[in-house]
């Protein structure tokens, strides 16, 4: 069984172009008996981070502490699949909120990483990470016109918590009319089918 979790975190929802394209995708990878959780992050919103979680991660408090709740879920979600999607927009130059909330509670110190003098180490197992990022311009490129935060960003933060085999798939230039929806959507179907194949036919990308 392949355990795949979708994190949706665009205003679309599953109507967006980058659902449908992840939805497609894992449906003609051809794996064998696939499991997918989806959970989206604006549709069911997480509760902020509030002051219970600072003192709880200040003091050292259990796992199970009631302030880590939420957190913890997420954590315990992320851990029992095999491989990661993430559908999300490109807000003002990097993550939308609801994508950077999951990120602040899933990275905890010492249940996600370790803090060490040279940096965060990450305990949580590497897997196969598909990012599809939307855009009403370009941020990658020839064409590119505006700076891109979310990628380096987001490849920084999953690595933090182990989480290093990380793609993006830039579906961009939306706001252009119907041809350029097309051409982004070709594109980036192209890439992600050429990644998640290779991501399947590989035995250590997939847990059994």
């Amino acid at each position: 069984m392949t355990r795949i979790l979708l994190l949706n975190s665009g205003p679309h929802s599953d109507m967006s172009h980058g659902y449908h394209l992840a939805m497609e995708a894992i449906a003609a990878a051809g794996i064998d008996r696939v499991q997918i959780t989806e959970r989206d992050l604006v549709k069911s919103p997480i509760p902020p981070i509030g002051r219970d979680y600072a003192l709880a991660v200040t003091s050292q408090a259990a796992r199970d502490a009631q302030a880590f709740e939420w957190s913890e879920r997420l954590i315990v979600e992320l851990e029992q699949h095999d491989m990661l999607f993430i559908v999300t927009p490109m807000h003002n130059f990097t993550v939308p909120a609801a994508l950077k909330l999951w990120i602040d509670h899933v990275i905890r110190i010492e249940r996600t990483f370790h803090a060490t003098p040279h940096g965060k180490v990450g305990l949580l197992k590497d897997r196969a990470t598909f990012v599809l990022v939307s855009s009403g311009g370009f941020h990658a490129g020839e064409h590119a016109n505006q700076v891109d935060f979310l990628t380096p960003y987001l490849r920084y933060a999953l690595a933090s918590i182990g989480i290093k085999d990380v793609h993006f798939f830039p579906l961009q230039g939306l706001v252009f009319g119907p041809g350029a929806v097309a051409r982004a959507v070709r594109e980036a179907h192209r890439q992600l089918s050429e990644k998640l194949s290779l991501a399947v036919a590989c035995p250590s990308a997939i847990a059994s």
